[in-house]
């Protein structure tokens, strides 16, 4: 794929690293370097890329030559990445979204700024995706669905028809929404939890694990130690 954008990845961390391995073997950007506050910074390379004082970013990456793509995970219900976000923003920068193309986006679905759409997602007609929203391996977004910012989409999730995401919510693997159901802002939602009905603002709905048994996996398949 050719290089047509320079990108700066904004955090040196996971999800950092995680960033470049796809933008820069899946996309039309070329990562020319990474970006942290200075008192994070303990080394001076990543990749063999520079790593630069967040600080004073844009002096030496002008906004209007560089993108950059802020790679925070979901700490304080995604409070930290729309932190920095918000920052690159009031700097004058583009915060490039990374689609996969491994993933199926309809033709007409909408995806806004500092979006991070990992492989086998489904994005189905008229879904809306707003700005910083990360959406990691495998989910369903049924048709119509709106996803509002700065929201976190764990994997395999099943977001069904007509639903609305609220602001910062966090959705855990395997969770399941239905049709026509609204999620409130700040919501956390469990892995494996069904919901069913309109959530409550800062609602927090979460599974119980399931329970260990009393028979143990020697007695049951009849293991002897030798």
């Amino acid at each position: 794929m050719g290089k047509t954008k320079k990108l700066v990845i904004i955090g040196s961390g996971e999800t950092g690293l995680i960033a470049y391995e796809y933008f820069q073997f899946d996309s039309n950007y070329e990562v020319v370097a990474f970006s942290v506050n200075s008192h994070y910074i303990s080394e001076s390379t990543i990749n063999s890329l520079p790593i630069v004082p967040f600080e004073n970013l844009e002096e030496k990456y002008d906004p209007s030559e560089y993108e950059v793509y802020v790679a925070i995970s979901s700490g304080k219900l995604n409070r930290n990445r729309t932190k920095i976000y918000n920052e690159a923003k009031e700097k004058g920068y583009k915060c490039a979204s990374y689609i996969s193309s491994k993933a199926f986006v309809w033709r007409n679905v909408e995806i806004g700024e500092n979006c991070f759409i990992f492989e086998d997602n489904t994005l189905q007609p008229f879904v809306k995706i707003g700005n910083n929203v990360t959406l990691w391996s495998g989910n369903h977004i049924g048709h119509n669905t709106y996803v509002r910012d700065n929201c976190f989409i764990s994997s395999h999730c099943v977001i069904s028809g007509f639903c609305e995401i609220g602001e910062n919510s966090f959705l855990g693997v395997n969770c399941t929404i239905e049709n026509n159901v609204k999620i409130a802002k700040d919501t956390f939602i469990g892995a494996g939890a069904l919901i069913q009905k309109d959530t409550v603002e800062k609602g927090l709905y979460q599974t119980t694990q399931t329970e260990l048994s009393k028979v143990n996996t020697h007695r049951l398949f009849r293991i002897k130690e030798d």
